[in-house]
């Protein structure tokens, strides 16, 4: 089943069209255009649905949120239950859940962002990495194009519904160097053997959703998990700093320490902590 994804700008191109328009419907994933045609207050898209003009004004007017059409059907491509999940248009798209995003989106995209994280620990082809909170896994992604071999893990389920649905994920799924654990990293890395990796990708949700991913017990399971001379990135951001002169990567970094990880420092332009094992056992 073919499904077409609406931004606001996109709709408000149609809006202003006469008899039809060449329209990207993959979120700019590709430079591919299709061809919707007008018929009266009637848009049909390539696989004969037929969207009402009034239903592609309300799209025009809700530039925070993205909308998709399958089977002859609108939706947002939103999930409702414990907690709202909804896919934010920016190119790539973010998930934002109960108004947080989860990717960095003032004064870089998503894929900065990404490119920030990767980078700060710059994995090579045929090595292991270990991605402990895949979000839309555009780090994954990223890190398997350079050849490593990735395994990713995501505990909620929404989350990994809405990567599904997301052109910008498809890779996630479909990629030989990716295996999707679903799980929380907490448990799942207990179950690696001593070593498995080469690199560590470590970004979790903030402190207050998930403080148990900031502990010393889980940094030591982190620990664990590397080669000698693995390498660790940690995205912590900067939550407080600026206002509440709170600094919780001076908290992040005394406990890697205490992990036993070594050359801890700040990598300010993707706001997270590098660290290594070392290659002989510090006494």
């Amino acid at each position: 089943m073919e499904v077409y994804f609406l931004t606001s700008q996109d709709a408000r191109r149609l809006l202003f069209a006469k008899g039809g328009a060449r329209v990207n419907l993959d979120l700019r994933k590709t430079s591919r255009v299709w061809l919707i045609r007008i018929r009266g207050d009637r848009f049909i898209f390539p696989d004969g649905s037929e969207v009402e003009r009034e239903t592609i004004e309300r799209i025009a007017g809700d530039d925070r949120s993205l909308y998709f059409i399958a089977g002859g059907r609108v939706f947002k491509a939103a999930i409702a239950g414990e907690h709202f999940y909804k896919l934010v248009p920016t190119i790539p798209p973010t998930i934002e859940i109960d108004g947080i995003r989860m990717h960095r989106t003032k004064d870089v995209t998503p894929l900065e962002d990404t490119l920030n994280k990767v980078n700060a620990v710059k994995p090579k082809e045929g090595e292991m990495l270990l991605d402990t909170c895949m979000g839309l896994g555009y780090t994954a992604i990223e890190a398997a194009k350079r050849g490593a071999y990735v395994m990713t893990v995501e505990k909620d389920p929404n989350v990994l519904e809405l990567a599904r649905l997301n052109p910008w994920s498809r890779e996630l799924f479909h990629s030989q160097n990716i295996q999707v654990i679903q799980g929380d990293a907490f448990d799942v890395v207990k179950r690696f053997k001593d070593g498995s990796f080469d690199v560590v990708i470590h970004d979790p949700p903030r402190f207050s959703l998930a403080g148990h991913l900031y502990s010393e017990e889980f940094y030591r399971e982190l620990f664990r998990v590397l080669k000698p001379g693995g390498r660790l990135f940690h995205y912590v951001g900067n939550p407080g700093r600026k206002y509440r002169r709170k600094d919780l990567q001076k908290g992040v970094m005394e406990r890697l320490r205490k992990a036993g990880f070594v050359g801890v420092k700040r990598v300010e332009e993707a706001l997270g902590i590098v660290g290594r094992r070392p290659f002989k056992k510090v006494s």
